[in-house]
């Protein structure tokens, strides 16, 4: 109906073309999308996303690309705009037009030169915990806080 001979029907009424294993979803500028978006294929964002991502493979932020919120997914490439928390369990890669801002994990990291990457950065996979007080508690800070607490006590003639 919409220029297309793309599947053709056979005698006994089945489609002949086979269905897409990877397919590749697409937010085209000037789409404006507030919620949650969850996919199991690529994503490629050129419109906005004001909400949380949830996406099993890549996802492409392009050049007039905005997300505010929450992304969660395999891979990254953002050439246009971030704002939020963003988890990438492999490779996040940032353009030189990128703009980037917030909370990023990811186990791989490129920035390109040029790009604005203003975040707070955890790789390799181990996110950093948070004590009640909302500071960051990592094994290396107890340690060094450990450390700290021994000098005190030899000063103070304990």
């Amino acid at each position: 109906m919409f220029g297309g001979n793309n599947k053709k029907e056979s005698s006994t009424g089945r489609s002949t073309s086979a269905p897409t294993a990877n397919g590749f979803n697409s937010l085209v500028k000037g789409t404006v999308v507030e919620g949650t978006v969850k996919s199991e294929s690529d994503i490629r964002i050129d419109g906005t996303i004001k909400g949380k991502l949830h996406c099993d493979a890549k996802v492409i932020i392009g050049p007039t690309g905005r997300v505010e919120g929450e992304i969660r997914c395999q891979n990254a490439v953002i050439e246009g705009s971030f704002e939020g928390v963003l988890q990438v369990k492999e490779l996040l890669n940032i353009r030189e037009a990128a703009k980037v801002g917030g909370e990023v994990t990811t186990e791989k990291l490129i920035v390109q030169s040029g790009a604005a990457f203003n975040v707070t950065c955890t790789m390799g996979g181990s996110a950093p915990r948070h004590t009640a007080n909302g500071s960051p508690s990592t094994k290396a800070a107890q340690e060094k806080k450990d450390t700290g607490s021994v000098k005190a006590n030899k000063a103070a003639g304990a």
